[in-house]
């Protein structure tokens, strides 16, 4: 039974260990309005860690600026060769990847309740003979689910206002996309966003946002017909199947995002913006996003027996080991994953 001062069970991997992961997860947790409110395991190699962390300290004067590895809970998993700070390969993909298999594993086990996730570098893995377009996908065939998606989230220091916005296609070319996007694909990505409202932020009767595909959602035919052949038809259907849900759409995706710019910003008096939108693919949905909240949002991954989130941002390998990443996002992950694991929690 669920105590109500229980604290959330956090599996938190470095990510690859040649990128900037071991940095922002150190400077996140040393941050103590981040580490008080869970209870968290380092998934990655101790050596490693310790080492990076004596680098790291000597580009700050503040030494409470990272959290201290000795005073940490790790579970140390060997790398299969040298790691060399900002060079990701084989060996840093191989290492990155048994990371996540193991987190996976214990959390599907019940150990914890959720998993915070570095940032890893695809052609790591792919060097490391591991065929994934990302981590998501990963824990989706783990889990053993069909039915999941990429959900980012970012709360404004602005104004406090929540975005979330969640990719119906996600790492494919965009030449594929319109082969890709079919009624039934929407359905279960809008299914997934209706769920995940509910069950972890408490919206039950939710405003989501529906963007199309073409420019000015194809002005009637005039610019692409998938709107009048299918979107708009699987849209109105959806809103009978759904009198509960505000579905506002297909919205042109140049003006869907000037209400969460403004309500992000504060810089007008705009009311009632969507509880969440639904991009149709990767850059449609995250070039807003980033531009908006790129030092803060975090990617979550819906559709999972267990809570997954991780930073909106790369292995920057390019700075990795000099000191200079901002923690930002990965703080913020974390404590979206308190959140998370706390709304559903309480449902038990």
């Amino acid at each position: 039974m669920y105590q109500i001062n229980q604290l959330p069970r956090l599996a938190l991997t470095l990510g690859d260990p040649a990128g900037i992961g071991i940095e922002v997860i150190l400077k996140a947790l040393a941050d103590a309005d981040v580490s008080k409110n869970c209870n968290f395991v380092l998934v990655g190699n101790r050596n490693l860690l310790i080492e990076q962390y004596k680098n790291l300290i000597k580009n700050t004067d503040d030494l409470t600026a990272l959290a201290n590895p000795d005073e940490l809970t790790v579970i140390d998993i060997a790398n299969s060769g040298e790691i060399v700070t900002g060079v990701g390969n084989a060996v840093s993909g191989t290492a990155s990847f048994a990371y996540m298999e193991y987190a996976i594993a214990q959390t599907l086990a019940g150990d914890f309740d959720g998993i915070v996730t570095g940032p890893i570098a695809k052609s790591a893995w792919k060097a490391a003979g591991y065929d994934y377009p990302g981590q998501t996908e990963l824990l989706a065939e783990k889990a053993g689910v069909d039915r999941f998606g990429m959900l980012f989230v970012a709360r404004s220091p602005f104004t406090g206002w929540t975005l979330r916005a969640l990719l119906a296609t996600t790492h494919i070319p965009l030449c594929q996309v319109s082969q890709t996007l079919t009624p039934q694909l929407l359905t279960k990505k809008l299914d997934l966003l209706e769920e995940c409202l509910q069950r972890d932020f408490g919206i039950e009767n939710g405003r989501i946002a529906i963007a199309g595909l073409n420019p000015h959602s194809g002005e009637m035919g005039q610019l692409g017909r998938e709107e009048i052949d299918w979107l708009i038809p699987w849209l109105e259907a959806e809103c009978q199947k759904r009198p509960h849900l505000q579905l506002e759409g297909p919205i042109p995706p140049d003006t869907m995002w000037v209400k969460p710019g403004q309500a992000w910003y504060g810089n007008s008096d705009i009311k009632n913006p969507a509880d969440a939108y639904l991009a149709l693919y990767h850059d449609q949905g995250l070039i807003p996003v980033k531009l908006m909240a790129f030092d803060r949002a975090v990617n979550t991954t819906i559709g999972l027996p267990f809570v997954r989130t991780s930073p909106d941002h790369g292995t920057a390998f390019d700075i990795a080991g000099k000191g200079i990443a901002d923690a930002t996002s990965m703080k913020a992950a974390i404590q979206l994953a308190v959140e998370l694991v706390k709304h559903r929690l309480a449902k038990i």
